[in-house]
Parts: structure tokens; sequence; C-alpha cells
């Protein structure tokens, strides 16, 4: 069986989806979060034979929606995040799975991407059985998922400075530079700003995210708040 591992942060007003401010106050931008993730926590269940993680940095009692976070979450296992950088606590949330299941192929991915249903991430994990290693490339230049039949290889991850317009290309470096060629998944959308959000959003009806989407957007004008 393999583990599904979700990196993410409780979603408290100014400290989640702050490129969504303006137009979004802060709390508008953490229900947006909020929504992504409970959108993408319900995804995780769905897919079937994997074993859901959550490595998460926050306060789930500070958060927006915390309550439902918190039950949407249960069963799952929790590990805290470590590391002073993003790609210090990527690394580490790989090892910290691997120490917990061992010997279980992880595919891992972000709270930045509530357009991911059970489909792609079956997909992406039958790659991974034959391919040991998947990569999902981001339309912005980073990535949005990385699956290693042995995480010890996300070790790599430590020499990539992320959130940058070529993070996906240093990335692919790294893992080539220890022998691994990932199967490349198909490229997503990250929800960095709000122009992505209502793209993303027009494409998810019915969704949390899209909901919460379509509420900000309710309350602006031209662009701006009222």
């Amino acid at each position: 069986m393999n583990v599904l591992l979700l990196v993410a942060k409780a979603p408290v007003p100014g400290l989640a989806k702050t490129r969504l401010c303006p137009p979004a106050d802060p709390t508008q931008a953490a229900r947006v979060a909020a929504a992504a993730l409970l959108d993408t926590i319900a995804a995780v269940r769905a897919t079937t034979a994997s074993i859901p993680v959550l490595a998460h940095t926050g306060r789930f009692a500070d958060a927006e929606y915390g309550a439902e976070l918190t039950a949407a979450l249960a069963g799952w296992h929790l590990l805290p995040q470590r590391g002073s950088t993003l790609a210090e606590r990527l690394a580490n949330a790989h090892a910290d799975t691997a120490v917990a299941f061992p010997g279980r192929p992880v595919l891992q991915i972000g709270m930045d991407t509530p357009q991911l249903r059970p489909a792609l991430l079956g997909t992406a994990l039958g790659l991974l059985a034959e391919h040991g290693a998947v990569f999902g490339p981001a339309l912005d230049g980073g990535w949005w998922a990385l699956g290693l039949r042995d995480p010890s290889y996300a070790g790599a991850l430590r020499q990539v400075t992320m959130s940058t317009g070529d993070t996906g290309r240093r990335t692919l470096a790294a893992l080539r530079q220890h022998g691994v060629r990932p199967a490349i998944l198909p490229v997503q959308r990250d929800v960095d700003d709000w122009p992505t959000a209502l793209a993303v959003a027009a494409d998810l009806p019915g969704t949390r995210f899209a909901d919460a989407v379509a509420s900000v957007d309710g309350q602006l004008v031209n662009g701006h708040p009222r």
C-alpha cells in the first residue's frame, strides 16, 4: 500500500495564502486556503489503496474552519513539520513518513491544488509503481507532486531553492543527480494568486474551494474590496 503525504499549514488568517491579499483580506484568504485543504483531504481520503498522512505546521485551533478540518483528518497519521526552510520541511516530511511507514512508496502533494481528484492521484500511484518516481510540474515553474518508491531520495530537495520560477527544473536536476528519473505527471496550476484562484474555481463547480472563492469575489467591486 502507498502513502499519500499531504504537506499543509493550518489556514490561520495572516499566515495562509497571503498572496491572495489583495483583493482578499487575511481572513478571506485563510477561508479559501481552508476550502482548498478540505477538498484535498477529501480527494486523498477517496483514493483507494493509500495511507493518508498529513505533515502540518501551525495550530488548527487558530485556523478558519478548524473544527471541520480536525474532524476531516480523523484517522490520518499526523506529523509535525520540521526544518527552517520549505526545502528542509519537505525532505524531513518524506524522511519522517518513511520512519512511520517503512518500505512504503510515498506520493507527496500540497494544499495549493484543490483540483486534484482521486482519478489523478490513482494514475500517479500507478506510474509510481511502474517507474519508481513521479514528478508533477506546476504551471508557475514549481511542482505539485513528488512520488518516490524510496523516500530517502527526497534528501535531494535540501539543495533546491523553493518557490521560484525555476524550482521545478532545479528539483528535477537534483533528483537526476541522485540517479532518480521520474515519470512526468500532467501540469497543474498552483493557486498562489487571485487570478489563478478564479481560473481554478471556474473548473470546480460545487466544491468547497469554488464556493469560497465565489464568496470573496461576490464582495468585490471591480476587483477590489467593497
